[in-house]
């Protein structure tokens, strides 16, 4: 590629430049209010060199600086984060009226596009789909619960934020886990979460960050941050994506008769960090609080006993009744892949299944996500060039 000349450095509104790069923003990847924005553009260093397509999350620069802070602090703890199965930041820029967490752009589709795909043929995803699925994200999050810092002290990390739209299946089958912008963890300066501020997806949050306004540890300072709060609760958010998986539907749906004390259970004045277009915050709380052994049982019912088994582990309401780490569930669930008679499933067969899938679906406009969460994406824009990928 040639080097760029002065008019190439012309930039439009969607152009801006940092000392390193060159970046283009071309459309919307992710535009909701659940949601982070998320935008696809293109890098291209100042020096010239090839063009990079990556995905740019905008932090306005307001009168505070939490936002600001809270993307650096992103940025900065994505460098104890190195693993095939979570989504790589590549660092931050920054412009006059923003900031953007650069991250990279593997080619691929959320887990809550393809639920919905799969929901519009009538269908099922496959068990092995899940379970492959459901453990791609427990070994990311086994690294990411152990990671330590540059000192060798453990981070203590808590995603905070497991659920569909924080997953990616790449065109070749690859899972990763994306968005730690909402993580707890004991990073040195790190900044605070402000007090009933409910950080993360309301609907996949574990029970125990909710107790707190019912019962607070001893010396709790926020009612949304336990003390105790560790990587047993991105255990059961992952639970619940699982079982999502499996049924076909949101597992907290109604009936509603077993939610009928909402207003005496959780206090209406906590606030979500986004809202949640599924359901209000409390009446979201109330549910999740509710779902304890006798919901889980009736709910998995139907499904295979080892899968029955490790979903019914994940979602203990007691932190200490669930899996310990993320890896012993990850190896449950790579069990039953490779159980005697269950046929094989990893990326490829991911990869084939996702694509059969969308062959089946209708036009990805008349998709519900497509409008609000993946525009750009379904299908691949016409100039990304993704031939090589369907070999």
């Amino acid at each position: 590629m040639s080097e760029p000349t002065d008019s190439d450095r012309t930039l439009s509104p969607l152009d801006f430049e940092t000392n390193e790069y060159r970046y283009s923003i071309q459309r919307p990847l992710v535009s909701h209010p659940d949601y982070d924005t998320l935008l696809i553009a293109s890098r291209q260093s100042m020096e010239g060199g090839a063009l990079k397509r990556v995905i740019l999350k905008p932090v306005l620069l307001g009168d505070g600086h939490e936002l600001r802070t809270r993307a650096v602090e992103e940025v900065h703890l994505s460098r104890f984060l190195r693993h095939p199965n979570i989504a790589r930041v590549l660092g931050s820029a920054l412009n006059d009226e923003r900031a953007y967490v650069v991250m990279d752009m593997d080619p691929g589709r959320f887990l809550l596009s393809i639920m919905d795909a799969a929901i519009s043929v009538q269908r099922k995803l496959s068990h092995g789909f899940a379970a492959y699925v459901a453990a791609e994200v427990a070994d990311a999050l086994d690294h990411a619960h152990r990671a330590v810092d540059d000192e060798g002290r453990p981070l203590h990390l808590v995603h905070r934020a497991v659920g569909p739209m924080r997953i990616r299946l790449g065109y070749k089958g690859r899972v990763q886990l994306t968005n730690f912008g909402a993580a707890w963890s004991e990073l040195m300066g790190r900044i605070r979460t402000p007090p009933q501020m409910l950080r993360g997806d309301p609907a996949y949050t574990a029970p125990e960050i909710l107790r707190g306004f019912e019962k607070p540890e001893t010396g709790q300072r926020d009612p949304l941050t336990p003390l105790s709060l560790d990587g047993r609760a991105d255990i059961f958010s992952l639970g619940l994506v699982l079982l999502e998986l499996l049924l076909a539907r949101y597992p907290l749906d109604p009936p509603d008769t077993l939610w009928l004390d909402i207003a005496q259970r959780f206090p209406p004045e906590v606030r979500g960090e986004r809202p949640s277009s599924l359901l209000p915050l409390e009446t979201l709380a109330n549910r999740l609080l509710h779902f304890g052994p006798e919901e889980v049982q009736q709910a998995t019912g139907e499904l295979p006993e080892p899968l029955r088994r490790i979903v019914t582990r994940a979602l203990r309401t007691e932190p200490a009744e669930r899996y310990q780490t993320a890896g012993q569930m990850r190896d449950e669930l790579r069990d039953f892949l490779q159980a005697d008679g269950q046929p094989p499933y990893g990326a490829k067969q991911a990869r084939a299944e996702v694509k059969q899938l969308f062959d089946q679906a209708p036009a990805p406009a008349e998709l519900p996500a497509y409008s609000v969460v993946e525009i750009g994406a379904l299908p691949a824009p016409p100039d990304m060039n993704l031939e090589h990928l369907e070999d």
